[in-house]
């Protein structure tokens, strides 16, 4: 079975990727090994979460290629709130999927061809984002009235994908301002899981080219 190493941006990225990205991808042969971004050390610990500059990634990045350059490293990482030192994030660009991939392609030039087991992958345009392709999946912290206010929500743009960055319409910021209670830690991933891995891609192209990628690569030699 090969390996992919994902670095993620925090604790839910982690449990996503242990409870609902691991089964899926364990039917085509993979082993799927979530590692999150360390952030600084003090004293010997080591900090986790909440990634503030680049070099912090890159570092990790560098790493975790260099000590498995047989296997693949991928990301997990927000677009949104993303340092604001990463390659590419100042590009105004309006298509979304065009920008993010621009991203993508900066922050892998950046850390270097040389590797040719890393695949750059953002989410579009956080993990939130995602929960919008089944907005009844909220149904067990939600009301009928707090569903109503998702479903616009959800109505309103093209794709989960598409709804934006901003500080007050970022998909966190809008369930939130929703569901006050709301957790991305406790929730996110559990309803994540009632959605599936089917309907999340069907509704979000980028994350189902990330697995079509992932495929691919697992295939590769098979």
């Amino acid at each position: 079975m090969k390996r992919l190493y994902i670095l993620c941006e925090g604790q839910t990225e982690d449990d996503f990727v242990n409870i609902i990205l691991s089964p899926h991808l364990q039917t085509i042969g993979v082993a799927a090994i979530p590692i999150i971004c360390e952030t600084k050390r003090v004293a010997g610990k080591k900090f986790k979460g909440g990634v503030s500059t680049f070099g912090k990634i890159k570092r990790d990045l560098l790493r975790l290629c260099g000590e498995h350059p047989n296997e693949m490293v991928t990301t997990m990482f927000d677009l949104y709130a993303l340092p604001q030192d990463t390659p590419g994030i100042g590009v105004a660009i309006s298509d979304v999927y065009a920008k993010v991939e621009h991203i993508e392609k900066a922050i892998y030039s950046n850390i270097g061809d040389r590797f040719n087991n890393l695949y750059i992958n953002l989410v579009l345009h956080e993990f939130e984002g995602l929960l919008f392709s089944k907005v009844d999946a909220f149904e067990s912290i939600a009301d009928n009235s707090a569903l109503t206010a998702l479903q616009l929500v959800r109505t309103t743009v093209q794709t989960p994908e598409h709804i934006n960055d901003s500080k007050e319409t970022a998909p966190s910021k809008r369930i939130e301002n929703i569901l006050p209670r709301f957790s991305k830690v406790r929730d996110g991933v559990a309803i994540a899981e009632q959605i599936g891995i089917e309907r999340i891609t069907s509704e979000c192209r980028h994350f189902a080219d990330w697995l079509s990628k992932l495929t691919a690569w697992a295939k590769e030699g098979a």
